[in-house]
């Protein structure tokens, strides 16, 4: 019932500035991944793992028909035992180059050489988004990489909550000044409304089992 837990999300958030910020970075999102299909990178940091925003996100490709939202999950250290689409290392980044998004989801400042990683694909062309949370400490570094920034505070939305409302807005309509400029990504989908009666559907199916 993720739909439904958003409404209600949103609706506590209500006259809070956190419904338009992830709502404008979710419109990020959507302009840079434009239409090509496995071309968003998503990592986190070495202790932590987006395993829910990929899985969110995944679903969201899904429900929305927009299968370029559906991302690659980028590991710090990848098990010999791990299926194929949960294999990319951070060589992965390093490949990254035009019309490619690299999203770093981050609970801590970024180390082990990803920072350096992500400047490299950003010089190469990558758009780079970061989702962080003020509780990490310094994360200036990151930010002054990145094209647009997004920071939880965990006082008033943790990052787990904010990685979900960005998931959803994703894959919601989206109008602004992306769509207005005729931006890759800004092509209309129906609005939460649609989709919640859209995902009666869906609830007799099983989970994705990818993630």
């Amino acid at each position: 019932m993720d739909a439904v837990r958003v409404a209600h999300l949103r609706e506590v958030l209500a006259g809070t500035e956190w419904v338009q910020s992830t709502r404008r970075f979710a419109g990020s999102l959507r302009a840079s991944v434009g239409t090509r299909q496995g071309g968003l990178l998503l990592v986190g940091t070495e202790s932590y793992e987006p395993w829910h925003m990929a899985a969110h996100l995944d679903d969201e490709a899904a429900w929305s028909g927009l299968p370029e939202l559906s991302p690659t999950l980028v590991r710090h250290r990848v098990p010999p035992s791990a299926p194929a689409h949960l294999s990319a290392g951070l060589g992965r980044i390093e490949a990254a180059g035009r019309r490619e998004t690299v999203l770093v989801v981050a609970s801590e400042p970024p180390g082990g050489g990803l920072l350096e990683r992500v400047h490299d694909a950003r010089r190469a062309g990558a758009t780079v988004l970061a989702l962080d949370d003020r509780a990490a400490g310094d994360l200036g570094d990151l930010h002054g990489v990145a094209h647009d920034t997004l920071t939880a505070d965990a006082t008033e939305v943790d990052l787990d909550t904010v990685q979900h409302l960005v998931s959803a807005a994703a894959g919601e309509s989206f109008s602004g000044p992306a769509a207005s400029a005729g931006m890759p990504g800004a092509r209309l989908r129906r609005p939460l409304r649609d989709r919640l009666s859209r995902l009666v559907d869906h609830l007799s199916a099983p989970p994705p089992s990818r993630w």
